[in-house]
């Protein structure tokens, strides 16, 4: 049996502020449980869901030694659907009203909760042949593993793997913060290691010590070695190219499936979707206050409304894209110009453009299920998981050509008839609008080409297994065995 541990700062169903909680807790349930052992430590946010409070089990506390006293470590596990979660409560570390806040308390906490997760193994008595950190938060991991937690019986030969989720989040302070915090020498604080200029970089300690490092998609994987990309820590990377892997995130292929959703007023499937997917789209028109219309191609966009999900690009072409026969529906909150600018269009278009600027699970769902395309068009997508969503619910994708959606979506050949969705390369806005109207011809011109790439689409795999496997082969290569 292989033992590995994942260290993060969240994972769902307890504590969710983006993709990360939704791979760290998948992930671990789709591993071959003869074969793995797969167990997770977060920290216990005094904002978890009560109902989920209420169910820990207490285990044990100690006190260690850190940022120049000694400190309460709490432990608490939960097993939630066949995975051991552990919790390492500290109130002054994580008592706030939101897992992450002002970015120097942040530092300072997660540094703690790196510390905190490497010395509780041995109170746990659960030993880990390989440890998989998640993002800048757990950054020191690696790096503390090469330091004070190597040498003894119980830490030798213990691997680590760092995971990068978004490379634009990297845990950077002054140096002699972080040197006070961490407790690493000097050593550890030179250019090579945690050191960018006369800052401390958590992220590029774990990527510079991690014995593999991965991130969340194979094109992400080359794009951060270059300088465009590479958010200063490119250099590192293209060194550790040779062990470093894109994985693709996956998607829970129960909770977003068509034929069984609950939050959606029509299930459909890859058989029926012709005459029951249409009925989701009907309901959301008289939801929104749109025209209801069977034959009108619906445009959908979920997202953080912010510069990297390339909203300046569809601020550009909106006039124009709503000359055409198209409706538009925008769910999401982000950057008040951007929320602002869709509340205009649906103040000037009412009957074409619906903006809700809030967002709701439950929402979502329906716009998956509803509309007949998906716009995504990222200036840059570690892995991106709407695409993933809206493939399932056979809701096209019209992406840009970068990280993961260039891994995840087909572009529409016409004379192979293949692919399942479309895409453009360059970042300029008459190019996605080119997309769109592209889109928009096969969908009202070539309806049947149209419905063969929905086929295909809900037929495609993003389920988690596909990733637990390619995971499984780099846990037994660094093992060993």
């Amino acid at each position: 049996m292989k033992n590995i541990l994942m260290v993060a700062s969240e994972a769902v169903p307890f504590i969710k502020t983006g993709g990360l909680a939704d791979v760290v807790g998948s992930l671990p349930k789709c591993f071959n449980k003869d074969e793995y052992d797969v167990r997770v430590i977060i920290p216990k946010y005094l904002c978890m869901p009560w109902h989920f409070t209420c169910q820990l089990e207490y285990i044990t506390n100690f006190y260690m030694y850190f940022a120049g006293m000694n400190r309460y470590v709490g432990l608490f596990k939960l097993v939630h659907e066949g995975v051991t979660f552990y919790f390492v409560d500290n109130e002054h570390y994580f008592g706030g009203p939101k897992p992450y806040g002002d970015t120097k308390w942040d530092i300072e906490k997660f540094a703690f909760f790196s510390r905190a997760a490497l010395s509780a193994l041995p109170v746990l008595g659960f030993k880990p042949d390989l440890v998989h950190c998640h993002d800048w938060q757990t950054g020191l991991v690696p790096v503390y593993m090469k330091d004070s937690f190597r040498g003894g019986e119980f830490y030798a030969n213990m691997k680590s793997i760092m995971t990068i989720h978004n490379l634009k989040f990297q845990g950077v302070w002054d140096i002699e913060t972080i040197q006070g915090i961490s407790g690493l020498s000097d050593y550890y604080f030179s250019i090579d290691k945690l050191a960018v200029k006369k800052d401390a970089n958590m992220l590029k300690g774990g990527i510079a010590y991690a014995d593999f490092v991965t991130t969340v998609s194979e094109t992400y994987a080359e794009e951060i070695k270059t300088e465009f990309y590479g958010e200063g820590l490119n250099g590192l990377l293209w060194a550790r190219r040779d062990s470093l892997c894109g994985i693709v995130n996956g998607i829970d292929y129960d909770e977003y499936n068509p034929a069984t959703d609950e939050r959606i007023p029509f299930k459909y499937n890859d058989i029926n979707f012709r005459k029951e997917k249409v009925k989701n789209k009907r309901a959301l028109q008289q939801e929104l206050g749109l025209e209801v219309n069977d034959k009108k191609m619906m445009i959908g966009l979920v997202s953080r409304l912010t510069d990297q999900k390339g909203l300046d690009l569809v601020a550009h072409i909106m006039d124009e894209l709503c000359q055409d026969d198209v409706q538009i529906v925008v769910l999401g909150t982000g950057e008040e110009k951007y929320e602002n600018m869709f509340r205009y269009f649906d103040w000037k278009y009412g009957n074409k453009v619906s903006a809700n600027i809030y967002y709701s699970e439950d929402m979502s769902h329906k716009v998956y299920a509803a509309c007949d395309a998906f716009l995504m068009p990222s200036l840059f997508e570690p892995c991106g998981l709407s695409q993933l969503m809206s493939l399932r619910y056979g809701t096209l994708p019209i992406v840009r050509e970068t990280g993961g959606l260039r891994d995840t979506v087909k572009p529409y050949n016409e004379f192979e008839s293949q692919g399942t969705g479309f895409s453009f390369a360059n970042y300029n806005a008459h190019e996605m609008l080119a997309a769109i109207r592209y889109a928009e011809k096969v969908y009202y011109d070539r309806k049947r080409e149209w419905n063969k790439m929905v086929d295909r689409a809900m037929a495609e795999d993003f389920s988690w297994n596909t990733s637990a496997r390619k995971y499984e082969n780099i846990y037994s290569w660094l093992i060993g065995w």
